[in-house]
């Protein structure tokens, strides 16, 4: 089962989310097998940390659970909430295997929170070459939708938001994000 797990940071949390970034790394080493896409959120400077998303394989929402509050920043107090629901992967790969690189363009997380009927349950036509991952957000059982993420690679906020019908959804958010894990 694949879920989404966005930790959104405390404000004034940084310099406890740097103290424990080996931390962080040394936990999320032990989920290499199962990661589809990781990485954090960014604040307008393009540089500061927001958040840490990460999208994985695991064997049911207990094992979700598990991974989202025992990771070491959520145990220390760095993230003020925990966004974490069941999602598919419609490209069936990784960030890794996303043919522009982990470095060419802007990208995005773009998250849109369900209103009623499900919308774009289908990869859009067109931008496969942007997308680096996209499915729907579901309820633990898989069977309610609840939104769409993506990931996206686009030439800024507004042009990553328009991958979404935004009438569809309560609400959308645009993150700026990159690529995640160990450097070097």
């Amino acid at each position: 089962m694949e879920f989404l797990c966005y930790h959104r940071d405390r404000p004034d949390s940084l310099p406890l989310r740097m103290a424990l970034l080996e931390d962080h790394w040394s936990y999320m080493d032990r989920y290499d097998k199962e990661m589809i896409a990781r990485g954090p959120t960014l604040g307008q400077d393009g540089e500061t940390p927001t958040g840490s998303l990460h999208i994985l394989d695991l064997p049911d929402a207990a094992a979700a659970r598990a991974f989202a509050f025992d990771e070491p920043g959520y145990q220390a107090g760095v993230y003020r909430d925990v966004l974490l629901r069941r999602w598919r992967n419609l490209l069936g790969r990784t960030m890794w295997d996303f043919p522009g690189g982990p470095a060419d363009g802007d990208r995005y997380l773009v998250l849109g929170l369900g209103a009623g009927e499900a919308a774009e349950l289908a990869v859009p036509a067109g931008r496969g070459d942007d997308l680096i991952a996209y499915g729907p957000l579901l309820s633990d059982d898989g069977t309610a939708w609840l939104g769409t993420a993506a990931l996206l690679r686009a030439p800024g906020p507004a042009a990553a938001r328009a991958l979404l019908t935004v009438d569809r959804y309560a609400e959308v958010e645009v993150h700026a994000w990159r690529f995640g894990g160990r450097s070097g």
